[in-house]
């Protein structure tokens, strides 16, 4: 029998009793688990001093015999040092640390939780979970997640109970990615329900729209801005053609009824509400200023209270809408409303030519742009109503709206006037030449020529 020491002789495994594997409750698992677990680091105390004797003891008696051994020669300390005493200073760290790891990851683990797995499954759409391949797919994934989760407990339970030794060649030996490091996720170290309380009252304080004459605002606004335009021509097809004056002009009245409707009518009544010593409960002095500005902008700004047909209650979200209703008007894919205009074909000093012009009708048309944009702009604010100021609503249609509309606008009139103008190129080319002196010269030279009618024959 080789009397050679190795590592492997010198530390040997530890015999591990068996685990329990009879029917107990969680509870009993988990306490049992603590039980063993005191045992096993008890048992892995008295191992390492055990044998860390065994070793001593063995060393000082292979002293003794080696003292009546012949001398051998001394080899210097820096050669001892580097390449006997280091290396074997970190083969036993290594063998240490991985009998103690493997010790540590042999504890069992606190399995998964069902409930945590049903409600990942819940977040999943029903529909991806349907079929027979997507139930197998779903089941590898579940293991894969369980199978990750004992993996990372048994990590996490390694790295707290075990301090890992500062040794280079440990790292090229073990397999396993680094874990990241502490703390994960958020920080609970401090209550966070007093804060959240304080910064919620303060919201309240401060966000004006909050409060219940917005409410009441909205439902003014809602009433009168829903199924409204400040002009509508989309019956214009029906009353047959009509002129570019006319149509001007009937936008222009349009568009000044629509105001007087809408001043005699929404704005007539939100200033009865701010009259009303209801409508500022809750607001204080030093916040009355902010509180009438936040009225002012809800007033003109695009504000949504999801109501049906996505219908917006603003007066820039009227506007916007009547422009962009207006715009639609023009589409040349569907062009069942598209209105009529009077348009005649002229002869005037020789030239053949529409009146009014493609740019008169193009400016007809984009004046009702400017017209819409123009409404509206001269509203009083509540505060300066109440206080007797002149300031006023900003209700100023968006630039990029406006170049939209008349950038669309243009490129369906273009697209709309295709036909007559491939009617006036093909009259102009049949017949201009009656007009143009082409005729009159070749009478002319006809006549110059005084052909003979043997020269028809």
């Amino acid at each position: 029998i080789s009397n050679k020491r190795t590592l492997r002789t010198l530390f040997r495994s530890a015999a591990l009793p068996p685990p329990v594997t009879s029917e107990m409750s969680p509870s009993q698992r988990k306490l049992l688990a603590y039980h063993r677990g005191k045992e096993y680091q008890e048992m892995i105390n008295q191992l390492l001093i055990d044998r860390a004797l065994e070793v001593c003891h063995i060393t000082m008696d292979e002293a003794d015999k080696d003292e009546t051994a012949p001398p051998v020669t001394e080899l210097p300390s820096t050669v001892r040092k580097h390449f006997f005493i280091k290396p074997l200073k970190i083969l036993y760290f290594q063998a240490d640390y991985f009998f103690l790891k493997k010790c540590v990851q042999s504890n069992p683990v606190v399995p998964i939780q069902q409930q945590w797995l049903r409600s990942m499954l819940a977040m999943v759409p029903q529909s991806l979970m349907e079929g027979r391949e997507r139930e197998l797919l779903t089941a590898d994934l579940l293991k894969e997640i369980v199978r990750d989760y004992e993996k990372s407990m048994q990590r996490c339970v390694l790295r707290r109970a075990l301090i890992k030794p500062d040794i280079e060649e440990l790292d090229k030996l073990e397999e396993e990615v680094p874990l990241p490091l502490l703390p994960l996720g958020l920080d609970f170290s401090s209550t966070w329900h007093n804060s959240y309380i304080t910064a919620k009252n303060q919201i309240i304080s401060t966000l004006h729209i909050l409060h219940p004459t917005m409410k009441t605002l909205l439902d003014f606004g809602y009433t009168a801005f829903f199924n409204f335009l400040v002009v509508d021509f989309s019956s214009s097809r029906l009353k047959g053609p009509v002129d570019c004056k006319s149509f001007k002009t009937d936008a222009s009245l349009s568009c000044s009824k629509a105001e007087d409707e809408i001043m005699s009518m929404w704005h007539q009544r939100v200033i009865g509400l701010f009259t009303q010593s209801e409508a500022l409960d809750g607001v204080k002095l030093d916040q009355l200023e902010s509180f009438y500005n936040c009225v002012a902008v809800l007033m003109s700004n695009q504000v949504s209270i999801a109501p049906p047909c996505d219908k917006l209650n603003g007066i820039k979200t009227l506007l916007a809408l009547t422009t962009e209703v207006f715009v639609k008007l023009f589409d040349p894919e569907d062009r069942s409303r598209l209105p009529l205009f009077k348009m005649d074909l002229t002869f005037d000093e020789n030239r053949m030519e529409f009146y009014p012009s493609l740019q008169d009708l193009e400016e007809a048309i984009l004046f009702v742009v400017d017209c819409i944009g123009q409404t509206l702009q001269n509203v009083q604010t509540i505060r300066a109503w109440l206080m007797g100021g002149t300031a006023t609503l900003d209700a100023e249609l968006p630039a990029h709206t406006i170049q939209w509309a008349k950038s669309t606008l243009k490129k369906s009139i273009r697209d709309n006037l295709e036909g007559p103008k491939e009617h006036f190129k093909s009259y102009v080319e049949s017949y201009g030449w009656l007009v143009d002196g082409t005729a009159e010269e070749r009478i002319n030279r006809f006549v110059a020529e005084q052909p003979s009618f043997d020269d028809y024959t």
